[in-house]
């Protein structure tokens, strides 16, 4: 693995486990064994670090939130398709704590989360019209629009509030309270098949 790779990787299990503004880029070189000096020569400090781990969780996230228009999916493929989303934010949870003064510190950082909170919407809308196009959900534009955003208001903050909380950031709680604010609004069949999904990922 290429040294600027590295720093990355650390700097991102710190940023994770400490929290992105108690880690400093001279604890990152010292994890790591290197000089302050090779970690400059790759990032300029940490604000290009912080953007350099948004680049590359932008990277993985896009092609989850980029799906065939007519894409028809079974009903457990939507709860996977959410999975992976959940996966990869909870890689880089620390993006999500304190998310409103680490935007307002980094406004590229912010224009980018902006842009990716709004191709999120765009594909919850997107697989919700196709479960009500199935018959399989229920709701009006005006109903389904807000759930999207109870969504995203999860996906957002849920790990955050695991972690004020004192609990390990958990993927599996997070798809449970997604799952459950989408369960009233299905038809009884699917609803039940979800519910029962959702108590597996809350036993996982």
């Amino acid at each position: 693995m290429k040294t600027r790779d590295r720093i990355l990787e650390c700097a991102l299990q710190l940023f994770n486990q400490q929290g992105e503004p108690n880690v400093s880029t001279l604890e990152i070189a010292n994890e790591m064994g290197i000089s302050p000096g090779n970690l400059y020569y790759h990032f300029h400090g940490k604000e290009p670090l912080v953007l350099g781990l948004f680049e590359r969780f932008e990277e993985e996230l896009t092609p989850l939130l980029d799906p065939p228009v007519d894409l028809r999916l079974d009903a457990e493929d939507y709860w996977l398709f959410l999975h992976l989303i959940v996966e990869r934010m909870a890689q880089y949870r620390f993006l999500f704590q304190d998310l409103s003064n680490l935007a307002g510190r980094l406004p590229r950082l912010a224009r980018g989360i902006r842009n990716l909170l709004n191709a999120l919407k765009r594909t919850l809308a997107a697989l919700l019209s196709s479960l009500k196009s199935q018959g399989q959900i229920q709701g009006d534009t005006r109903t389904l629009g807000q759930l999207v955003e109870q969504i995203t208001l999860t996906l957002l903050f849920s790990m955050d509030y695991q972690r004020i909380l004192a609990r390990d950031s958990q993927v599996g709680i997070v798809v449970y309270q997604v799952m459950m604010l989408v369960a009233p609004h299905l038809e009884p069949v699917p609803r039940h098949a979800a519910e029962q999904l959702a108590m597996r990922y809350l036993e996982d």
